[in-house]
């Protein structure tokens, strides 16, 4: 029987599909840890919690996608660093609740089956995994004719960690006087680019090459730099120290990301100009035209994660937080709240410390 097949001439190329595997599989393996008990291909992955040393553990899990950071991607046919952009969405969604990253899962789909593309795509996938220390497990390759552009697809992740009951991070222990520690974004992150785009390529109408002169990078370096992976830092800080809230800075920003974890009692009152500002966002904020307030909605502004932490231990924290290399900064503290107040506001720095 011919290998081409009825299926093959619908658009679905099975002997593609099994070649793809042949190629990512190193790729992916290079990601395992103790815990994988089952290879690529099989039905269902499997990972045992055998050596898991925590006594009343709790699994935590969450999925996310790019957004339309993907069209960034096609323009520029720059895909080996996309995948580290979808564990980093996921992975840090479960590190603020405490939760060490165990294994991860991705879903693409694709017109047509390109091998060096996907193979790109795992790549990023896989060093994803290896900064946060999990293993890429399984995922699926949906080929899908007619139903995206030559050169498209679109993709999502699934991160699944494990965190002791006792231990985790959930704001509940967030009270008056605690300290707001933001830690430095690697840029835009994956949020926002809807705007970013507009902006960019139908209002100033650059190409992916051209210069984003404050940024000194091209269009495609500075809106595809990855998004920075928080686990390993977030784990180091809360072995050691007390951590009584942490916020991944997505969409919605610093307003609607860190009212997620506050008790109703307490407002987060943020310092202005306390952390610096990376050029990309002012750009995007005097060529778009963006007030403030949508601007601290939109984009994580520079601050990729918020941590809240009892006063006693900030200084320390914070010269921990430089040794493991990220860069935090003081932005803010928990107030009481009054009736009617917004639970995330903005104040002056010199106000503030009157």
């Amino acid at each position: 029987m011919s290998k081409s097949g009825l299926y093959k001439e619908a658009g679905v190329d099975l002997d593609a599909a099994n070649e793809m595997v042949d190629r990512i599989k190193p790729i992916v393996q290079a990601t395992f840890h103790s815990g994988v008990i089952t290879d690529i291909g099989s039905f269902g992955a499997l990972f045992s919690l055998e050596s898991v040393d925590i006594k009343n553990p709790v699994l935590v899990s969450a999925t996310d996608g790019v957004g339309t950071k993907l069209k960034v991607a096609f323009m520029a046919g720059k895909h080996d660093t996309i995948g580290i952009d979808l564990v980093a969405m996921n992975v840090n969604d479960i590190a603020v609740q405490g939760a060490q990253p165990l294994f991860f899962l991705d879903y693409l789909a694709i017109g047509k089956i390109d091998l060096d593309l996907i193979e790109d795509i795992v790549k990023g996938i896989a060093e994803g995994c290896k900064r946060a220390k999990c293993s890429l497990i399984g995922g699926e390759t949906a080929e899908m004719p007619d139903f995206y552009r030559p050169g498209e697809y679109d993709m999502a992740g699934f991160a699944v960690g494990i965190v002791d009951n006792q231990k985790i991070i959930d704001g509940s222990e967030i009270s008056v006087g605690d300290q707001i520690i933001g830690l430095a974004s690697s840029g835009l992150h994956a949020n926002g680019y809807s705007l970013v785009r507009k902006i960019i390529f139908d209002r100033l109408k650059m190409s992916i090459d051209d210069m984003i002169e404050p940024c000194n990078r091209t269009v495609a370096e500075e809106l595809l730099e990855p998004t920075k992976i928080y686990s390993e830092s977030i784990l180091s800080i809360t072995k050691n120290f007390k951590v009584k809230g942490i916020a991944h800075i997505t969409g919605g920003g610093l307003p609607d990301n860190i009212s997620r974890i506050l008790p109703s009692a307490c407002q987060a009152v943020i310092f202005k100009g306390s952390w610096e500002i990376p050029p990309i966002f002012d750009f995007l904020k005097t060529q778009g035209k963006i007030p403030d307030d949508e601007m601290l909605r939109v984009f994580n502004c520079g601050i990729g994660l918020v941590m809240v932490v009892g006063k006693e231990n900030t200084d320390e924290i914070l010269l921990n937080l430089k040794a493991v290399e990220e860069k935090p900064f003081l932005i803010g503290e928990i107030r009481k709240k009054e009736e009617d107040s917004l639970p995330v506001v903005f104040a002056d720095k010199r106000e503030a410390e009157e």
